[in-house]
């Protein structure tokens, strides 16, 4: 075996290709990215949210994400509003088409995570995502 094929870096990189590939194939009759995916996960959990909490749940620099944000507005995933007490920061808000996908994106998410995962046994599900988590933090 080439050594290359027993580094970690070399292994998450292609792990990562592979999901990331599935994933985009999942999206792509909705016309979304999985970053621009990500990005609504949190605001489905706590809409109106800043660009910077965004970024912060999701470990994004706010350089990356405001051309994400600013393209998710262009496609109607998304709005932006000053925020009413504070008019320096920006609030994120859903448009009525995320909420109405919402059942059917995440129903892709899944579709993708089980075709990703679907060798393993629930254990190592279990192992890989806590292991994942520890290399993350």
């Amino acid at each position: 075996m080439a050594q290359y094929e027993d580094c970690i870096i070399f292994l998450l990189a292609k792990a990562y290709q592979k999901a990331h590939g599935n994933f985009k194939r999942h999206l792509l009759p909705h016309d979304l990215t999985p970053v621009q995916h990500l990005i609504l996960e949190p605001l489905w959990d706590e809409d109106g949210l800043t660009a910077s909490e965004i970024g912060k749940r999701l470990t994004l620099d706010n350089a990356t994400l405001s051309g994400i944000l600013d393209r998710m507005s262009e496609k109607g995933w998304l709005r932006k509003s000053p925020d009413e007490k504070d008019k320096r920061f920006i609030r994120i808000y859903l448009t009525q088409k995320a909420e109405n996908l919402k059942p059917e994106l995440v129903k892709e998410r899944e579709a993708s995570n089980e075709e990703i995962l679907g060798d393993l046994s629930l254990e190592e599900k279990v192992l890989l995502k806590r292991l994942l988590r520890e290399i993350r933090d």
